[in-house]
């Protein structure tokens, strides 16, 4: 079962707060020391420049940071039901369905911008994740200005396709700017909402999934490596349904011989066993997540793999699991610290604590320069691994980042 819904596009102030998010430091299916985002204000146009798409309506006073490629990010949402399985969280609920956003490249000029979240996420989000007394309401956080445009004319040719998958009780549009990154630079994206993993995602019926691993009260390896596990299943699943052609109109983008997947936190981790369970992904990114279960010597063999974290735990001689992991990849691999970074550095939320002038925790670099960083570094890494072409960001340190330190 396959429903195609194109978002209708909206634009607003936002107030924005995030906290209590879980997997900080380790990517572990625990609670954490909350890494707080509040009131989202103007950004500074230096940071936010005028895109060249389809206009923007006046009252879009704040966003996300617009991407630098030579497309247009086009986009569309589809809801997937896997068969041949039941909810491994709810099985009550029936078959597995996940819901999965769109970005692509497209002709610019084209489309409408594309909203955040959908009313009832937004609602499920700030529910769960908003303190009370900041203002924040369900249609402004729906309405963030995203830089995507649905409806928008794509661009011609194939494209590598990217699967993306975000971290634990994280939504899938806190993946938006590597997102919009991406397709703007010739990528094809699929950003995967994992249901009852997160906030919300709004099913096909329009109901919203509750998060069932928001009450996890600790860190437990055996569930850690079954909700890993269960990703790499609904990876699976929808790179069948994109590369088989009839469950989205555009599929003909797709290069179906150059699949690739980044995820951030749980999500790195389930790159790594996406790919060992898929051999037609052919690149994997880890952002900052802990490895459940470890990834065996050989297991992804020739192919290619990063990974990309912050300075402070995930350097080398700092974490076990990345120094193992790194010793037993066999295929073209690369391994960079950023220094100034905290976990949810990778994600939109540093840019949302940035315009919000909200430290977060363990976070000194700019949230925008950290989104410039993350963008720059996976694109410059899967141009490598599936387009071949070749950049200096993967030579080691570059004048340009000197945050960046390659390891080890």
């Amino acid at each position: 079962m396959v429903t195609n819904r194109r978002r209708l596009a909206a634009s607003a102030i936002v107030a924005l707060s995030v906290s209590a998010l879980t997997l900080v430091g380790s990517g572990a299916a625990s609670a954490a020391a909350p890494h707080a985002v509040s009131a989202y204000s103007a950004a500074a146009s230096a940071h936010s420049p005028a895109s060249t798409s389809a206009s923007t309506p006046a009252s879009a006073q704040y966003s996300l940071p617009a991407p630098t490629g030579r497309y247009a990010a086009g986009e569309d949402v589809l809801h997937l039901t896997d068969a041949s399985r039941l909810d491994p969280w709810n099985p009550s609920a029936g078959h597995r369905q996940l819901t999965v956003s769109m970005f692509y490249p497209a002709r610019q000029g084209t489309g409408q911008p594309a909203p955040y979240m959908s009313a009832g996420e937004a609602a499920n989000f700030v529910a769960l994740r908003v303190p009370p007394g900041f203002g924040v309401t369900a249609d402004a956080v729906a309405a963030l200005q995203t830089h995507a445009f649905t409806g928008a004319k794509a661009a011609p040719g194939k494209f590598p396709l990217i699967v993306l998958s975000p971290g634990l009780e994280n939504p899938r549009a806190t993946l938006t700017s590597l997102a919009t990154g991406l397709a703007s630079r010739g990528y094809v994206v699929a950003l995967v909402g994992h249901p009852y993993e997160d906030s919300g995602e709004q099913l096909a019926d329009g109901s919203i999934a509750p998060c069932l691993w928001c009450s996890q009260s600790g860190p437990d390896p055996a569930s850690n490596e079954q909700l890993v596990s269960s990703r790499a299943v609904d990876v699976k699943f929808v790179v069948d349904q994109l590369t088989g052609g009839h469950v989205w109109g555009l599929s003909h983008l797709i290069d179906k011989c150059a699949v690739g997947m980044a995820g951030h936190s749980v999500g790195g981790a389930s790159a790594a066993a996406a790919m060992e369970a898929d051999p037609r992904i052919r690149a994997g990114v880890n952002m900052d997540g802990t490895f459940f279960p470890a990834v065996p010597a050989g297991g992804l063999g020739d192919r290619a793999f990063m990974m990309f974290g912050k300075q402070s735990d995930h350097s080398a001689g700092d974490a076990p699991d990345w120094d193992q992991t790194w010793a037993d990849l066999t295929g073209y691999k690369r391994w960079f610290a950023v220094d100034g970074e905290a976990h949810a550095s990778f994600t939109d939320i540093a840019v949302l604590a940035e315009e919000a002038s909200m430290p977060v925790p363990g976070q000194s670099l700019d949230g925008f320069r950290s989104i410039q960083i993350t963008r720059d570094y996976v694109a410059a890494f899967f141009d490598k691994a599936l387009k071949g072409i070749p950049s200096p960001l993967m030579d080691g340190a570059s004048p340009a980042y000197p945050e960046v330190a390659a390891q080890p």
